[in-house]
Formats: C-alpha cells, sequence, structure tokens
C-alpha cells in the first residue's frame, strides 16, 4: 500500500499567526485515494532544515507532499533546498517564466525581479500547475512541492497531484459513541484493537456535560471487517450494559 508524508514549511505557521489547513486537506484526499499518511511535520523556513526533512521523508515514504516557501520573498528557500537535497542545480525554468509573463500581463501587478524568482526551479524537475495564480510548484523525484495558501496548494494537488496518484480502494470508518469515559473503556478498546489487528482502532475522548464519553473509531479499508468489528464491539458493550450511540 502507497504512503505518505506532509511537510508543513513556514514560520508563521509555528508562531500560531497562521492556522495550518493544508495537511487536512491533503490527509483528506489521500485518505480518499487509499494512501495512509504517516507522519505530518511542521518545519520553519531554515535550509539545512528542510533539507534533513526532505531526505529523511524520501527516504521513507512512498510520497512526500510539501507545502510552502516558494513564493517571492526572502525567507521562501523551499525550492533552493530541495534543489540543494538533491544535488541539483535552480534556475529559471523557461516554461514557468512563460506562464508567469502570461499572467502577469492580465494583472495590474509588475512581474518583477522577486516575482520571476518564483520560476526558479531545481533543473530535472516536473512543473505542478497553478490554476489559481500560475507560479507553479514541482515534483522531483517523490516529493511534490506545492504552494502554502491553501487555495493554491489545493489547486495544484486537485487539478494537477491528485490525478497522477496511484489510487486503491479509499480508507472507510465506522464511529461508535460510547457514553463512559475513555479510562473506564481502556480494556475493551485495546481487546478490539487486539482482535482486529488489520484495522486502526482510536479513541477519543469528549467532555461536554452532562455528556462525557469516548468516540471509538474504526479505520480500514475492508467492508466486511468494518462491520464484524463493530458488531463485535457493540456485543460487548451491551453485555456489560454501557450506553452507546453508532454514528453515520
Amino acid at each position: 500500500m502507497e504512503n505518505a508524508g506532509i511537510i508543513i514549511i513556514g514560520n508563521e505557521i509555528l508562531s500560531g499567526r497562521t492556522l495550518d489547513k493544508n495537511s487536512n486537506y491533503i490527509s483528506d484526499r489521500c485518505s480518499k485515494a487509499g494512501i495512509s499518511i504517516k507522519e505530518i511535520r511542521i518545519i520553519e523556513d531554515d535550509k539545512k532544515i528542510i533539507i534533513k526533512n526532505i531526505l529523511n521523508f524520501s527516504k521513507k515514504f512512498t510520497h512526500v507532499f510539501v507545502t510552502g516557501g516558494i513564493g517571492p520573498t526572502h525567507d521562501d528557500k523551499t525550492a533552493e533546498a530541495v534543489a540543494s537535497a538533491f544535488k541539483r542545480k535552480i534556475q529559471i525554468n523557461k516554461k514557468a517564466k512563460s506562464l508567469l509573463i502570461e499572467h502577469y500581463k492580465k494583472s495590474n501587478l509588475e512581474l518583477n525581479e522577486n516575482r520571476i524568482k518564483m520560476a526558479k526551479i531545481p533543473l530535472g524537475a516536473r512543473l505542478i500547475l497553478n490554476p489559481v495564480s500560475a507560479a507553479p510548484g514541482f515534483k522531483i523525484k517523490n516529493v511534490w512541492v506545492m504552494a502554502g495558501v491553501p487555495k493554491i496548494m489545493q489547486g495544484m494537488f486537485a487539478s494537477y497531484v491528485e490525478p497522477k496518484l496511484k489510487k486503491s480502494k479509499p480508507f472507510i470508518s465506522k464511529q461508535i459513541i460510547v457514553y463512559k469515559p475513555e479510562g473506564d473503556i481502556a480494556d475493551l478498546v485495546e481487546g478490539l484493537q487486539n482482535k482486529y489487528i488489520e484495522l486502526d482502532v482510536g479513541s477519543y475522548p469528549f467532555y461536554n456535560p452532562p455528556n462525557v464519553g469516548t468516540n471509538i473509531i474504526i479505520r480500514g479499508k475492508d467492508d466486511s471487517l468494518l462491520l464484524k468489528a463493530s458488531q463485535y464491539f457493540i456485543k460487548i458493550l451491551k453485555s456489560k450494559d454501557i450506553l452507546y450511540s453508532i454514528s453515520e
């Protein structure tokens, strides 16, 4: 089964000034494509740190999705860092430049030297087209580099990245709401996971008096196995007179 890691680059995310929406979007789309997200990291705009994480993720995962740091300002260091990570030169890409020229002809903005910087792409990388603001991302080896602005990143991912991914059966899940604190049912949840090791069983407490309890999420790709696991768990809850409900 294909898997992936996500790297979110940006000091504004780490400072709390900007909310990360990109990892949530990519994780959701990958889940629907049957690709398992194994790790998400948020890192600063530092070339050495970017290089270290890119190389680490590239070795571990089928795909690496990177967002942020490919704009026109001094702190946009991603393209240069990825080029260095894979020992590639970085230079103005003719197609990327022409896309920017056409885009800015239609706008009231000047295509200055700072914006031309967005056409600098590692040598040999393939462009990820940008249907929103023209400045492209790129793919090098198994690393997909996209914009940090959520609307732009989503446009890139939906129109260019996702169609090129190898898809399999999507992940599905069943939710059982148990009206008992997590600590009271921990052994039951562990027993469920041990019995159905092919599935992922998650335990997520909630506290909203008078409702206090635990959401149990059973996740996998096999419909029949999910049904069996949920029925098994419900049978145990009934045998212990534990109140529950099923969320579709």
